[in-house]
């Protein structure tokens, strides 16, 4: 009996002319802690993926990514942020076990999600949010890189990034004020393509825009993301 990676319960799959005809993917998370994931549905942002009151829009843009868009310097090179889950207490919980407390089997439950919302998705090369040397030998893997490894996407380094304080410890402003903190590598790879950035969690939007900002420059075509909570 497979045992949930979040509770450590034992899950039973029930028998279905499905699973007998077709053999289904095993999950890592039981039903009980798979429905404490709030997964994004309805209408978003077409931009970044925030759930959206229709009553109260006035465009298909939430207000931070039009305040993005009307900025001369970061507004254009970010062109879409799909994100799966909001980021409630409980995935809060889970990502922080992941992600700053080593576990890094924890990206298997995230796994099938990914592979089923990137079937829609349209790129040409991948790359995940680098660490800084620092930040990497203090968590000892890059949470963007495991899970591309995991669901089998092929990555390519394009990015270094400069050390500096905690995101998680920053205002929003701070994080908006930030000056650049990514160098382009590679850049020959980056002409005119579409590249898909792979990241965790998707809070101001800071980060994936300094990363598209960097990427475009260095002649890349056109740079979407994809994150596990918003």
């Amino acid at each position: 009996m497979n045992r949930c990676l979040v509770c450590d319960e034992g899950m039973k799959r029930a028998l279905t002319w499905r699973s007998l005809l077709k053999r289904a993917e095993a999950r890592a998370i039981c039903e009980g802690c798979e429905g404490k994931l709030n997964r994004i549905t309805g209408e978003t942002c077409t931009m970044c993926s925030r759930e959206l009151d229709r009553e109260y829009m006035t465009s298909d843009l939430c207000l931070d990514c039009s305040r993005w868009e009307r900025d001369g310097e970061w507004g254009g090179y970010l062109s879409k942020n799909i994100s799966l889950f909001h980021y409630n207490e409980y995935l809060k919980d889970i990502i922080a076990k992941y992600k700053y407390r080593g576990d890094y089997a924890l990206a298997e439950v995230f796994a099938p999600f990914l592979k089923e919302r990137l079937k829609d998705m349209e790129f040409e090369l991948v790359t995940a949010i680098p660490l800084s040397h620092e930040r990497l030998k203090e968590r000892g893997f890059n949470q963007g890189q495991a899970l591309a490894d995991l669901i089998g996407l092929h990555t390519v380094e394009t990015l270094t990034r400069i050390h500096t304080e905690k995101q998680s410890k920053k205002s929003r402003q701070e994080r908006i004020s930030l000056p650049q903190v990514f160098q382009v590598m590679q850049s020959d790879l980056l002409e005119h393509k579409s590249i898909l950035i792979i990241d965790d969690i998707y809070t101001t939007g800071t980060t994936l825009r300094h990363a598209a900002k960097a990427l475009i420059t260095a002649g890349a075509k056109e740079v979407s993301s994809i994150t596990l909570a918003r």
